[in-house]
């Protein structure tokens, strides 16, 4: 994620820059298809009329066609359904869910001798379907370890974030948080980018708390063109940042430094916050724009703005030095 970042993540309000626009889109939602409570359709008219961009349907084990739901909803350059499938088995008791971008066809569970062996089966299964792999909710179930998570190949996204109410973000026991996780898999050398999605199942009990409702978290993409495969090439280079409510002006990162603006609200108040090996705080700010200047020994800086409220929003790890990560 080097390079310059610029303008406010909204395609309809500014003219793109000469590296693109920005897109907000949800990642992982549910159907009737598999286990969600509304159609194709109603669930694709709610993030239109919520003002996303765009919407993966991620059924369990099914690939929804997305087709006629584009020559209904779709618009040029304001609103794209992005193929998805969430391939889904289960290992012994640990549930193991790996979403696939935009597939070619339907992706088949793989099986596999233990966790790591039936993960990493599915992203290879992933990637043979054309897909882009991102591990979901890898505390679901205390499914997938911190050591699974830092021996998997060819994936390069995982849910730093996930609405759902039952997926232990946090951590506690003794295992870390995702953000923890995410942290140690940065500082021992595997680069990985975090998303925040919805895992949206219920879209008719909207004042159900405990149930995994829309609009709890999404991502703000860098591309070229509301497009699928424009979209999944900037979600692998990194070229993203998630958010469960904070909104971003500019994201400016060099080969010296790491500036952020946050696109301020006025009975908000926020902290900037960036972030280096093993997690260590490097610099916090309370105004915005804030900068950090690189050293030269993090091996990599991210950075999360905190909104006085509680939503939040991550910025992608940017590596530096001879430590940086893969």
């Amino acid at each position: 994620m080097t390079g310059v970042f610029l303008q406010s993540p909204s395609p309809k309000s500014q003219a793109p820059s000469p590296r693109g626009s920005w897109f907000k889109g949800n990642l992982h939602t549910h159907t009737l298809n598999s286990d969600g409570d509304s159609t194709p359709d109603d669930v694709v008219r709610w993030y239109r009329e919520h003002g996303y961009n765009f919407v993966t349907l991620t059924d369990h084990n099914y690939l929804t066609s997305v087709d006629g739901l584009n020559a209904l909803h779709g618009a040029d350059d304001q609103f794209l359904v992005m193929k998805g499938e969430e391939v889904t088995d289960r290992f012994e008791n640990k549930p193991i869910h790996v979403n696939g971008f935009a597939p070619n066809s339907f992706i088949k569970p793989t099986g596999g001798s233990s966790v790591l062996d039936m993960t990493q089966r599915m992203i290879d299964a992933i990637r043979g379907a054309g897909a882009v792999p991102s591990v979901n909710h890898p505390n679901y179930g205390w499914a997938i370890p911190a050591t699974e998570l830092l021996q998997l190949q060819r994936t390069r996204l995982f849910e730093v974030f996930n609405g759902h109410p039952l997926v232990n973000n946090m951590g506690g026991g003794g295992v870390p948080g995702l953000e923890e996780v995410w942290d140690r898999m940065l500082s021992s050398g595997k680069m990985l980018y975090g998303i925040a999605v919805d895992d949206a199942h219920y879209f008719k009990r909207p004042e159900d708390k405990t149930a995994p409702r829309p609009g709890q978290g999404w991502v703000y993409v860098r591309a070229a063109r509301l497009e699928s495969r424009a979209l999944t090439d900037a979600l692998e280079r990194g070229d993203f940042y998630s958010s469960t409510g904070v909104e971003l002006q500019s994201v400016t990162a060099t080969s010296s430094s790491l500036s952020i603006a946050v696109k301020t609200e006025p009975q908000s108040k926020y902290r900037i916050q960036f972030i280096g090996k093993q997690g260590v705080v490097l610099s916090e700010a309370i105004a915005s724009p804030a900068t950090y200047t690189f050293k030269g020994a993090e091996s990599y800086v991210r950075a999360k703005v905190i909104e006085s409220n509680g939503t939040l929003a991550w910025i992608q790890p940017v590596p530096v030095g001879s430590s940086a990560p893969r």
